[in-house]
């Protein structure tokens, strides 16, 4: 029988609504009675890490946590991880884990839309399917994956995608790379590259900034003025922006500033297709770094992480492209 940990760091699934409908954290992990039916799935092992609302989540917090990972991985010889985590920051955390984790061993989060007392609670459920994941052997080289609502998701792909329904986490464009059913669990398809980074903390100010209509450079000097590392823009369409923006972008370009664009859409990549002024030709020519389909609060993990490692713009460039 595979041992999976099964690590808590709070959020919906570790919660429950009073009498006043407020959903609050709960001193003792509502889980626990769950727990108890897994023995014939696979042999569990528990870690209280943390119990915290999602929105509560930090980079910091997500390297404490991969630190956690590994040191159980080598105290306890696991054959699989599950994380139980908030879903306002699920897939920030997910993503992360998958740069700094560079192992076979499957390692799963799961959440829930609806607290553990509520009517249609789905986070035993979903624990449960995050365990029978965990447990099976076609989960293994996967990199780290998310499994609710009986989907079967990368970390690189997955996004929350509706305030509350309980089908909430989807992948754009990709859609889920298996599923779990009654019968088993199925995977049919997978990532085609893997990258992984020995990154141990995180010590860069990247910034994320959505574009809108009739934004100037204003506030992109004013965020200069926070002394950022580099920064994330959520651009038009296929990676366009206004066109007063462009004087502050190639002033953070001139003091060595990385500058990363993602698209706002949440399907479809960034391009340098269009070349007036604020177009992705125009920016990419400045030396703007364009991704290919990560969306701005991966894409802001991603630069935290490598700038780590280089601050180089062609390398920058090659590893935002994979």
């Amino acid at each position: 029988m595979k041992k999976i940990l099964v690590l808590h760091t709070g959020g919906t699934i570790a919660m429950q609504e009073n009498e006043q409908g407020a959903v609050q954290p709960n001193v003792i992990n509502p889980l626990y009675s769950t727990i108890e039916s897994l023995s014939s799935i696979a042999s569990v092992i528990v870690d209280d890490f943390l119990n915290i609302p999602s929105p509560h989540m930090t980079p910091s917090l997500m390297v404490n946590l991969a630190e956690r990972l590994k040191a159980r991985v080598k105290e306890d010889q696991l054959d699989g991880i599950v994380v139980t985590h908030g879903t306002d920051t699920l897939e920030e955390t997910a993503y992360l884990l998958d740069l700094l984790l560079d192992w076979n061993i499957p390692v799963i989060l799961t959440g829930a839309m609806r607290s553990s007392n509520e009517l249609g609670a789905d986070g035993p459920h979903n624990l449960i399917s995050a365990v029978r994941v965990a447990a099976h052997d076609s989960a293994c080289n996967k990199g780290v994956l998310v499994v609710l609502n009986d989907e079967i998701h990368t970390a690189k792909n997955v996004t929350k995608t509706h305030s509350s329904n309980i089908a909430t986490f989807q992948s754009p464009q990709y859609g889920p790379i298996g599923i779990v059913t009654k019968r088993g669990v199925f995977f049919h398809h997978t990532l085609t590259a893997r990258e992984s980074y020995p990154v141990k903390k995180l010590t860069k100010n990247v910034v994320l900034l959505k574009t809108y209509t009739g934004m100037d450079e204003t506030i992109i000097q004013a965020v200069a003025n926070t002394d950022i590392d580099g920064l994330v823009i959520e651009a038009f369409g296929q990676g366009n922006v206004p066109p007063k923006v462009m004087e502050g972008l190639t002033s953070l370009i001139k003091k060595s500033i990385p500058i990363v664009l993602v698209s706002r859409c949440f399907n479809g990549i960034v391009q340098d297709v269009y070349a007036y002024e604020g177009g992705g030709r125009m920016l990419k020519d400045r030396g703007v770094i364009f991704t290919n389909g990560l969306n701005g609060q991966k894409a802001r993990l991603k630069l935290m992480v490598v700038l780590e490692q280089t601050s180089d713009q062609q390398k920058l460039q090659e590893l935002f492209y994979k």
